[in-house]
């Protein structure tokens, strides 16, 4: 295994199009990072620049002590997993597994060695005599990372692997490869649109939009201190709730969102020095979706939005109350429809006048469609930004870095 490094990477195409912008990324030796990102984000053109799939335009790539940028793909000791498996139909799981080993000349008795050895890690051993036409869709990825083990790389390089398997399979598969990573401490990128996948498989996530590096950082602090308001709208499911609001000091601190109000601590300006300069004015508004609940379920009286029941799901754990909020809605993605599909389909997530909020609520909510709904919200959680920037507000002693100084997305 070895160090991956990505020093002012760049890609430019013929046409002049621009996919990678000054990517900065130190992947240790044994560590599993993620890239994540909405489609066309650069994810993919990364990896493939890693790969040696890509030419790189600008920078340098690093893996071990060695700069690659013009070493021949065969040449990178690094292997890839693609999303298509791309298996040889006529050959056996066997020979698929050993077809690398046999192109290098290998041994013959170390080829086989070390299929047998990957088939077992895997669960392949009762099948390395079937073709690739006989095997389910997990056991066929299970091939094509079979194949990858058996070069025994310097890094493992996976291009969306799971996309098409089905939603339990996937799951299942997901567990897979986060356990066999653990178990052959091989450094390992990863591409995903599926923020689910990046959270629950990273040791470090890497969000990236528009060809830019948004924030790389550990799953749980990429979910407790988005850096912008992109990286707060996509990682979470339900996304944040995203809306303009007024922060005053009216007797005490307030977040005036439309015509309601929520009461903030007092330490709020402690914790956020950066907001003090606010006061009076307009600031962005997060609060996710697990930090609100019924109100009449846990008797709060303040701190309450009170509205009407636009949608209801009963998702069995918890319920799903959609509902209205007359503030701003603030768009977060690359596409003004991003969050409209991922969230809150049919209901438009709100406009210009008005914000469709979604709460998860204890399943014992009595919570009904069309009918009056009175939400808590835990005010110690919420997140603020920059409307202008779309930066997250902090500290003003604070220096931004790379991620903290880009523009919302």
């Amino acid at each position: 295994m070895a160090e991956v490094r990505l020093d002012g990477v760049g890609k430019v195409y013929a046409d002049g199009t621009r996919a990678v912008t000054d990517l900065n990324l130190q992947i240790t030796e044994g560590e599993f990072l993620v890239l994540v990102g909405p489609s066309g984000c650069g994810k993919t053109t990364a990896l493939r620049m890693v790969a040696g799939l890509e030419e790189i335009s600008e920078g340098t790539v690093t893996i071990g002590d060695r700069v690659v940028n013009r070493v021949p793909s065969r040449d990178r000791d690094v292997a890839m997993v693609f999303q298509s498996y791309a298996l040889y139909p006529h050959l056996s799981v066997r020979d698929n597994i050993a077809f690398g080993l046999q192109l290098r000349k290998m041994p013959k008795g170390e080829i086989n060695r070390r299929v047998q050895h990957a088939a077992e890690i895997l669960g392949l051993t009762d099948h390395l005599d079937r073709k690739p036409r006989n095997l389910s869709g997990g056991q066929r990825q299970r091939v094509a990372m079979g194949r990858a083990i058996v070069r025994e790389p310097q890094a493992f390089l996976m291009d969306e692997p799971l996309s098409n398997l089905d939603a339990k399979l996937r799951v299942q598969m997901r567990a897979e490869i986060a356990r066999l990573q653990r178990d052959l401490g091989v450094t390992t990128i990863y591409v995903t649109h599926d923020q689910t996948e990046a959270m629950t498989l990273g040791d470090r996530v890497a969000v990236m939009s528009k060809g830019l590096l948004q924030q790389v950082d550990h799953p749980q602090a990429l979910y407790d201190n988005p850096v912008n308001l992109f990286v707060a709208g996509f990682i979470g499911s339900p996304a944040m709730n995203l809306m303009r609001a007024r922060l005053e000091r009216d007797g005490g601190l307030a977040v005036i969102l439309g015509s309601q109000r929520l009461e903030v601590p007092d330490t709020l300006l402690t914790d956020h020095p950066g907001l003090e300069d606010r006061l009076g004015h307009d600031v962005v508004v997060g609060i996710r979706p697990e930090e609100m609940d019924d109100a009449d379920l846990d008797g709060a009286t303040r701190d309450v939005l009170t509205s009407k029941a636009e949608l209801v799901e009963a998702m069995g754990s918890d319920v799903m109350v959609h509902f209205s909020v007359d503030a701003p809605r603030v768009v977060h993605g690359e596409d003004p429809d991003l969050d409209l599909e991922a969230d809150a389909p049919g209901l438009g997530g709100g406009d210009a006048d008005h914000t469709i909020v979604i709460a998860r609520c204890n399943p014992r909510t009595r919570a009904r469609e069309g009918e009056p709904v009175r939400i808590s919200v835990d005010t110690t959680r919420l997140h603020y930004f920059d409307p202008e920037t779309g930066v997250a507000i902090r500290s003003r002693a604070s220096e931004p870095t790379q991620t903290e100084s880009r523009k919302e997305a």
